[in-house]
């Protein structure tokens, strides 16, 4: 069997280093961080800013709130079949103190969460195709192993 090279599923949102980060920007006007990239105007109301510079994002942060996903999201999502539901996290990140939706990683359930949870950025495969394995990013507890 041929190894499959490793890509980002969604191009430019994050980086595939060891660690992972998110990408965003940062108003070079304000400073204001947004995930994903601005790049046209700040969506600041105080600010008018047009300059932005791109950044790596933290990648530890606290869960500020949860749910989970029981309806299978619409394309472009790629779904595993059959679908089964995940738990999804808001996350206030350490640094930028902004909030950030994302998937919890494998395994994760609504009932192992808690407001407060400290959590960490990682990559987990999407799925295979064309020789690539897709990757997404995904939080995941601290101190568990992936």
């Amino acid at each position: 069997m041929t190894a499959k090279s490793p890509v980002a599923a969604i191009d430019g949102w994050y980086t595939l280093d060891d660690p992972p980060h998110l990408i965003g920007s940062r108003c070079l006007t304000c400073g204001t961080y947004f995930f994903p990239r601005q790049a046209s105007f700040c969506r600041n109301p105080d600010c008018e800013g047009e300059t932005f510079e791109d950044v790596k994002l933290s990648r530890t942060g606290k869960i500020w709130s949860y749910t989970n996903a029981c309806y299978q999201p619409p394309p472009p999502f790629v779904a595993p079949v059959p679908y089964l539901p995940f738990a999804i996290a808001a996350v206030e990140l350490a640094a930028e103190r902004m909030i950030v939706l994302g998937q919890m990683s494998a395994g994760i359930e609504v009932g192992d969460l808690r407001v407060g949870m400290e959590v960490e950025l990682v990559l987990e495969r999407l799925y295979a195709a064309d020789g690539q394995e897709k990757l997404i990013w995904k939080w995941q507890p601290m101190g568990r192993a992936p």
